[in-house]
């Protein structure tokens, strides 16, 4: 599909990739828990299951706070550096219900592809 948008947070990620005329929701979970407070290894393992869920898509809008968005952008940059282009923007956000955040993306990516002069489908 031509788009994603993901909300993310220290536990799991909502993930809906969507065109003009259908949309498929999936949710990836941080399986791994840790004693003493160590989630490091089930966030790490978040991201890579993340990644590969948005490895074919072209462009991916990613929410959630500001802190985890952070932590994201520097696991794709050093360990799936071929995602980062992919990825148009990280916006801070609240968790939305899905069509929430399904009508967050759609707009941003209307304008977003129309200052790329790109025709939107979704």
């Amino acid at each position: 599909m031509f788009h994603a948008v993901v909300h993310l947070d220290h536990h799991h990620a909502q993930v809906l990739h969507f065109d003009a005329h259908q949309v498929h929701a999936a949710r990836i979970e941080a399986h791994e828990r840790h004693a003493h407070g160590d989630d490091s290894r089930s966030l790490q393992a978040l991201f890579a299951a993340l990644c590969q869920a948005l490895q074919d898509t072209p462009e991916v809008l990613m929410t959630g706070s500001h802190v985890v968005l952070g932590q994201f952008r520097h696991y794709v940059e050093a360990h799936r550096p071929q995602l980062a282009p992919h990825i148009a923007d990280y916006r801070p956000a609240a968790e939305l219900s899905q069509g929430q955040l399904l009508a967050l993306a759609r707009q941003f990516f209307r304008a977003h592809d129309r200052m790329a002069g790109v025709a939107t489908p979704g």
